[in-house]
């Protein structure tokens, strides 16, 4: 429908196609949180992470742009259409690991073992398994159980699979139930994306529209897409049938300028109207030809980009073969796992590095007292200790160091910045309790209170903390406070221009602004040019951090 109108408004394409494309992927900040959070799960460690999002957010195109570009030594697994018994969900999960199996009967124990050779197998060569799972609302309670137990797959030193759960509002509410306690204990990640402001609807139209290959004025006026975000709720594949629609009707009277009103009379096309007013009509499911295309579509790309190299495997044989040489470790199945006819299986590459983390966060060595852990964290800088937040905050501005305070921060930030950082945790009651973040990898965590420290599994974290946070930071030469990188600040300039000479020495050549874009972009910031807390940070570290103090890794020698 929308080629018809393309040429008529100089486009090269259609622009509006609620097709996940990952070519339209407009990264709001809602979005870039969300694809951090996605990278996040990528980097293996066991668990769940989860994303949650209204039909029509961008969930899927998210999905689809990640499946794109995966990262190094990554294995990835899609299962898009989840509708299956456990059995069939663990042949699937084989079949999109390319894993053999001795023929379509074969059974859950069968799947399994085969699946756990193939991961400890990769595992040995250094790369890690993610399967994700789209539309995973539609997941019955067995199978959640199942994926469970999958994640029990494991090494003495890690787990070996890790599991991507994408879905709609009503997934966070299934998890939410009792009976998947077990499954939401073990969501080390999570995220719900909303629907765009009236702002990024506007920005939205127009990106797709350069895309599409605009050139000149925007076809729809400002009243316009006012009305489209007002009628579409910001949703964006709403706005994608709004939009669509109305060019249509421009197109039809020969006009080149689409205005409120055809706004207005798109949306009683497209949309039907209830009691409540206008009211978004769910597109239709895709018929089951469709739905074959897709999947042979999405079959041919992994196969081409995500396969692992058979010949990096073939190079590890004498490592797996003395791996299979030692005695199996049978981990006991769950009392709880109606699915799984076999227990889970795996062989310890080597002896442990360290204890394994506790499945629990224990409260009693927390700090009770905001001021107590304020000064644990002066400490950490070699400040003298405060009374309070605020003295260590106006103290900190005298000696160049500024204080980041967040309500909202999330575990793929805190892994970004890598710095130490004080977390407000809850227990059952609801009641805070504090400890210094001073240790994180990709599964567990180390916290600090006084003379005390634990090390627990990300779950055990996710469950306790809701993204409440506080850190430091050293400000850069001519640093006055967040703000434009401005043209006459020398110090601030130089300094920016050599940390992102650190960081990107290929992009050496293109004006500073442009490079800083890049450099907020590929670290999951707002790509505004701006230098506010998060950036000071981002390019403190790739400059080498300075003399700040650095995340430790559990079990790594000078963790705590």
């Amino acid at each position: 429908m929308g080629l018809m109108y393309a040429q008529h408004f100089g486009l090269k394409r259609e622009p509006f196609s609620i097709a996940p494309d990952p070519r339209y992927l407009f990264m709001s900040e809602r979005h870039r949180e969300a694809l951090a959070h996605l990278r996040f799960g990528l980097r293996g460690g066991g668990g769940f992470v989860l994303l949650t999002g209204e039909v029509g957010t961008g969930k899927t195109t998210l999905c689809r742009s990640l499946l794109e570009q995966p990262p190094e030594r990554c294995n990835l697994a899609y299962v898009f259409n989840p509708r299956l018994s456990a059995l069939e969900m663990l042949h699937m999960v084989c079949q999109e690991f390319h894993i053999p199996l001795p023929g379509p009967e074969a059974s859950a124990a069968t799947c399994i073992q085969a699946l756990n050779e193939f991961l400890l197998r990769t595992h040995a060569v250094g790369q890690v398994n993610v399967l994700v799972i789209d539309e995973a609302q539609n997941l019955a309670p067995d199978v959640l159980e199942q994926l469970r137990l999958l994640t029990n797959l494991e090494t003495s030193e890690r787990k070996l699979l890790q599991i991507v759960l994408i879905g709609q509002p009503e997934l966070r509410q299934q998890l939410a139930q009792p009976q998947q306690e077990q499954v939401a204990q073990r969501i080390i990640a999570r995220y719900h994306l909303q629907a765009l402001g009236e702002a990024e609807t506007a920005q939205y139209v127009r990106h797709r529209l350069l895309v599409a290959g605009a050139s000149g004025s925007m076809p729809f006026s400002r009243s316009a897409l006012a009305r489209v975000h007002s009628l579409s709720r910001g949703v964006p594949r709403r706005i994608n049938l709004l939009c669509d629609r109305a060019l249509l009707g421009a197109y039809g009277s020969g006009g080149s300028r689409v205005d409120a009103a055809m706004v207005e009379h798109a949306a009683q096309e497209v949309f039907a109207v209830g009691d409540e007013g206008l009211a978004f009509q769910r597109p239709r499911r895709l018929r089951p030809a469709a739905l074959a295309s897709a999947a042979l579509l999405l079959a041919a790309g992994l196969a081409a980009g995500l396969a692992w190299r058979p010949a990096a495997v073939a190079g590890a044989a004498p490592a797996l073969a003395a791996a299979a040489s030692r005695p199996a470790a049978v981990a006991a199945p769950a009392a709880s796992a109606p699915v799984a006819s076999a227990p889970a299986v795996a062989v310890a590459a080597k002896p442990p590095a360290s204890p394994p983390p506790a499945a629990e966060l224990a409260f009693a060595p927390l700090w009770r007292s905001e001021a107590e852990a304020w000064r644990g964290l002066a400490a950490l800088w070699g400040l003298a200790p405060p009374a309070s937040a605020d003295a260590l905050c106006n103290a900190g501005r005298r000696a160049a160091v500024q204080c980041l305070r967040d309500s909202g921060m999330a575990l793929p930030s805190l892994q970004r910045l890598g710095r130490p950082a004080l977390l407000t945790l809850r227990d059952d009651q609801g009641q805070p309790g504090y400890a210094l973040l001073v240790a994180l990898s990709s599964d567990r965590i180390t916290l600090q209170a006084g003379a005390s420290t634990q090390t627990v599994a990300l779950p055990a974290l996710a469950s306790r903390w809701r993204g409440e946070y506080a850190t430091l930071y050293r400000t850069p030469p001519g640093y006055r406070g967040p703000g434009e990188l401005d043209a006459g600040n020398g110090e601030l300039r130089a300094w920016v221009a050599q940390r992102l000479e650190q960081a990107a020495p290929a992009d050496a050549q293109a004006p500073l602004l442009t490079r800083l874009t890049r450099f907020q972009l590929a670290q999951g910031l707002k790509p505004d040019a701006r230098i506010g807390p998060l950036t000071v940070m981002q390019l403190a570290q790739a400059g080498g951090g300075g003399n700040e103090p650095r995340l430790a890794v559990p079990g790594e020698p000078g963790a705590p």
